[in-house]
């Protein structure tokens, strides 16, 4: 069994006591269809057109890395939570997909590149995330891309990562940075939002 540690992640919160109802959240589960499309045609958009091999890192029950892989990507998810990755487990029963337990920031991926590093809401917990960056960078294969999908959430004491911040660390380690803005983009969260979310796609030189 894992101790507290394993389970909590770097924001303080115990992925595993939440994984049961994970999913309950509208861009979490994508159980509405309209925002099942909606990440559906970002991710066709953001992933290569030809089926290669995506790493989703804190993949969660394994929502996006079920599109990916209905897209004809082989998936490798990780996650800190054991309880995650059963679900993501379950939800993929099947597919050409491994889930992992392990640390986003140093994925337990041994020497596999991928072409496509896809990561939702995760960089902003992470207590050092330019290195996690670089190393990220070094999971690609030649062509390769990071995918990362980011936000500040709240007003009175916001957490997360501005999208300003986020480009400026990835100046140095690729060569096309392309921002999406995504809070207007309501199909996306199943709601209105007032918060900043965006969408970054790296390709390194």
């Amino acid at each position: 069994m894992s101790d507290d540690s394993d389970r909590t992640g770097a924001d303080g919160v115990d992925w595993d006591a939440r994984a049961a109802a994970f999913d309950d959240e509208p861009d979490h589960g994508l159980r509405d269809p309209s925002v099942r499309a909606a990440w559906a045609d970002r991710l066709r958009a953001w992933l290569p057109g030809r089926a290669g091999d995506v790493l989703d890192l804190g993949c969660g029950t394994g929502s996006l890395s079920l599109l990916a892989a209905g897209r004809g990507h082989r998936v490798t998810g990780v996650d800190r939570s054991p309880a995650m990755v059963a679900l993501a487990r379950e939800k993929l029963a099947g597919r050409d997909a491994v889930f992992l337990v392990g640390d986003a920031a140093a994925p337990p991926v041994g020497e596999q590149r991928y072409d496509a590093v896809l990561v939702r809401h995760v960089l902003w917990t992470l207590p050092e995330p330019g290195r996690a960056l670089r190393h990220w960078r070094g999971l690609l294969r030649p062509g390769g891309r990071l995918v990362l999908v980011e936000g500040v959430w709240g007003t009175a004491s916001p957490v997360g990562i501005p999208a300003d911040r986020l480009t400026a660390l990835l100046a140095p380690l690729a060569g096309r940075v392309r921002l999406e803005r995504l809070s207007q983009e309501t199909a996306l969260w199943g709601k209105e939002v007032d918060d900043e979310r965006y969408a970054v796609v790296a390709v390194p030189d």
